[in-house]
C-alpha cells in the first residue's frame, strides 16, 4: 500500500506541538512536504525560537510517520522563523527590529530588570537574535547586570552602536554617564533621551528587543507606551497586594494605548530555605494568578525568591548564563518560550504589503 500526501497530512494533524498545544498542520508549520514511493521529506518551521526543542520534535514526527504503512524513510528538518508582528496603530516599526517586548511593572522593587535580563538571555539561548533597551533613565541597571563596561562607538553620524554582552545587543544611558551621576532631568528630557537611545542605536537584525521599562505608570511611561512600537507587554509583579495594585495600573495603561498584554510573571513567589527545605510564601500566595483571572490574561509563570539570582546579577552573570542547567534557569527559559509563543500568535505586521499612495495634480 503506497503512502500518500493526504495520509501524511492526517498523521501530522494528530501530532501536537508540546509547546503550543496546537497540531503542526493547523499551526501552518509544515513546509515542503514531499511523498515519493515511500520516501517522506518535510520541514517544520516554528514561529518561535526553540533550538533546544528541535531534536525532540524531529524524533516525535519521524516516529509517527515511520509507523505508517508503506513508509520506507522519513527526513525531517526543524527550524524557527521569527517574523514581525503588528504594533500600535499609527506607530512605525523600528529598523532592524522585528518585535519589541516591554517588560513593565507598576512599581519598583519587584525584580523587573532582573527578569528582563534573564528572559532576554533565555530567548538568545534558543538561538534568537535579542537586544535589550534599558529604558530606566533614572536608574539604569542593565550594564551592571550584564557585566558590560565601556562607552558605545559611533560609526555613523547621530547613531551609536549597541554594546554587547552574553550574546545580547544592549543600549542604556548607563553607558553614557558616570556610575554615580544622578539624572536630574524632568519628564520631557527623559522621554527625549529614551527615544534617542531607541531610534539612534543601530540595532542589527533583532528578532526581539526587550525593553526594560521604568517602574510606574506616570507621564513618562505613558508617553513611551504611545511612541515606542511595542508588539506586546509583560507585567512583572510579586504576590503582595500593594504590588498587585500597581501592576493592575500598568496592565490598564498598555490596554489604553492598544498594546496587547502577553501575560503576567509573578516574581519572588516563594522562598525555600536552603538548609531545611522549609517553604515560606513571604509576599503572599497566588496573587499573580488571581490578577490574570480578573483581567483574562495569561499567567506566564512564577519565580522564587532566591539568593543566587541576586548574587549572579550583581556580578554581571544572570542566572540563565551563570547556571544554565539549574531549575531556576529552566523556569526562565519556559517563561521566555511562552512569551515568544504568544507573540507568534499575534497579528502579523502587514505595513510592508501596502503600496505607497502618491496624489499628484495632473
Amino acid at each position: 500500500m503506497a503512502v500518500t500526501v493526504e495520509v501524511v497530512q492526517a498523521a501530522l494533524k494528530g501530532l501536537i506541538d508540546p509547546n503550543t498545544q496546537i497540531d503542526y498542520v493547523t499551526a501552518k508549520a509544515v513546509k515542503n512536504l514531499r511523498v515519493d514511493d515511500g520516501e517522506i521529506s518535510l520541514d517544520i518551521t516554528l514561529g518561535y525560537p526553540a533550538k533546544s526543542q528541535f531534536e525532540a520534535i524531529r524524533k516525535s514526527i519521524i516516529n509517527v510517520l515511520c509507523g505508517l504503512p508503506g513508509v520506507k524513510n522519513v527526513s525531517v528538518s526543524v527550524s524557527s522563523q521569527i517574523i514581525s508582528h503588528a504594533v500600535q496603530r499609527g506607530v512605525k516599526l523600528l529598523p532592524g527590529v522585528k518585535n519589541i517586548i516591554a517588560i513593565a511593572s507598576g512599581k519598583g522593587g519587584v525584580g523587573k530588570s532582573t527578569t528582563a535580563a534573564n528572559l532576554a538571555l533565555a530567548l538568545a539561548a534558543e538561538d534568537a537574535r535579542v537586544g535589550i533597551l534599558d529604558a530606566d533613565i533614572y536608574g539604569p541597571s542593565q550594564p551592571m547586570m550584564l557585566g558590560i563596561t565601556g562607552r558605545p562607538e559611533s560609526v555613523e553620524e547621530n547613531t551609536i552602536e549597541p554594546m554587547e554582552g552574553h550574546g545580547l545587543q544592549v543600549s542604556s544611558i548607563g553607558f553614557l554617564i558616570e556610575d554615580d551621576a544622578p539624572m536630574v532631568w524632568r519628564g520631557p528630557m527623559v522621554t527625549s533621551a529614551l527615544e534617542q537611545l531607541l531610534r539612534q542605536t543601530r540595532w542589527r537584525d533583532l528578532d526581539y528587543l526587550i525593553v526594560d521599562m521604568p517602574p510606574g505608570t506616570g507621564d513618562i511611561q505613558l508617553t513611551l507606551a504611545q511612541k515606542v512600537p511595542v508588539t506586546g507587554a509583560v507585567i512583572v509583579t510579586t504576590p503582595q497586594d500593594i504590588a498587585l495594585l500597581d501592576a493592575r495600573k500598568g496592565l490598564k495603561m498598555f490596554e489604553k494605548v492598544g498594546v496587547p498584554i502577553i501575560g503576567v510573571i509573578e516574581n519572588m513567589s516563594t522562598y525555600v530555605c536552603p538548609k531545611c527545605g522549609h517553604e515560606e510564601r513571604v509576599f503572599g500566595a497566588g496573587g499573580g494568578e488571581r490578577m490574570c483571572k480578573e483581567y483574562e490574561t495569561d499567567f506566564l509563570g512564577s519565580l522564587p525568591l532566591n539568593l543566587s539570582i541576586r548574587e549572579q546579577t550583581d556580578i554581571g552573570r544572570p542566572t540563565v548564563v551563570a547556571d544554565p542547567d539549574s531549575e531556576i534557569s529552566a523556569v526562565y527559559k519556559n517563561i521566555a518560550r511562552q512569551v515568544a509563543i504568544r507573540v507568534a500568535s499575534l497579528s502579523k505586521d502587514m505595513s510592508s504589503k501596502f503600496p505607497n499612495i502618491v496624489i499628484q495634480n495632473t
